[in-house]
């Protein structure tokens, strides 16, 4: 069973789920969600790990209920997810986040990176400024009017849609919309994206990384910047058959396989090197 608990966050109140097996020798896997969703686009990881591992989800400030919720950054999420891990006492961490569930824990894992043994990045894109062109940066900014554009019921299927190729996906989007408001779904858009494009730099990550990507991924540029991404830091990426943005929903056999093996490949060389935890 997740237990349900809170932080006081930077911005306002933050809430997140724990769960803890018997035997905790596995280690901790985070599940960071991404943009307009909340915790519960991973019941799929959850069921499959939490026997064996201790596993977190949250709610991302700005998302489900974490809300109100000021001064939204990444950095500031990636803070108050720290305050998380303390307040439970967990360090040496594996994080595997989502689309826009990517940038906290990257920015986690490079403002923190004693405590991270690896992360899992799915179908999301990375910092840095070698990435992005000006243009790219710009469509950022004109997510808001064309959202506006929708009918309310026209974008939440838009959404919907987009990023899944399974009944379980669309339903489970749809699903996740239905208690907020078209308004605040463009707002929570238009910060997300608004927020990357003003934060986004360069920064270090010391720990290793994996990268996934749904075979039938057409959000965006995200698998023009998955691939890059591979391509420029050597990363592993590997590919999620039959799957779209939402691969953790369409192929959650395939997604929790390739976790699982990562986060075991990483603990065993941090047991025979000591030296990604510190």
């Amino acid at each position: 069973m997740m237990g349900h608990k809170t932080i006081q966050g930077i911005g306002g109140e933050v809430h997140y789920w724990i769960s803890r097996p018997k035997d905790v020798s596995k280690g901790t896997v985070v599940f960071t969600h991404g943009l307009t969703m909340t915790h519960a686009m991973y019941e799929k990881q959850v069921a499959f790990f939490q026997d064996e591992y201790i596993v977190v989800t949250w709610d991302v400030p700005r998302h489900g209920l974490s809300v109100p919720y000021e001064n939204f950054s990444y950095e500031n999420t990636a803070r108050d997810l720290n305050k998380i891990l303390e307040q439970e006492h967990l360090d040496c961490i594996c994080l595997a986040g989502l689309s826009m569930g990517g940038y906290p824990i990257q920015m986690f894992a490079h403002l923190y990176p004693g405590k991270v043994q690896c992360l899992i990045c799915i179908d999301t894109t990375p910092f840095g400024t070698a990435y992005y062109s000006k243009s790219d940066l710009w469509w950022l900014s004109k997510v808001k009017p064309i959202a506006k554009l929708f009918t309310d019921t026209m974008l939440r299927k838009s959404m919907a849609k987009s990023v899944s190729m399974t009944d379980y996906s669309y339903n489970k989007v749809l699903e996740i919309l239905a208690p907020v408001s078209k308004k605040q779904i463009i707002e929570q858009m238009d910060i997300a994206y608004g927020v990357f494009a003003q934060e986004n730099r360069d920064i270090q990550l010391d720990c290793p990384v994996l990268i996934l990507l749904g075979d039938h991924d057409t959000t965006g540029k995200v698998k023009q910047y998955s691939i890059a991404w591979a391509e420029k830091t050597g990363y592993p990426l590997h590919i999620i058959k039959n799957a779209a943005h939402f691969s953790n929903g369409d192929n959650a056999e395939q997604v929790n396989s390739e976790i699982a093996q990562f986060v075991e490949q990483t603990r065993m060389r941090t047991i025979e090197k000591t030296v990604i935890c510190k």
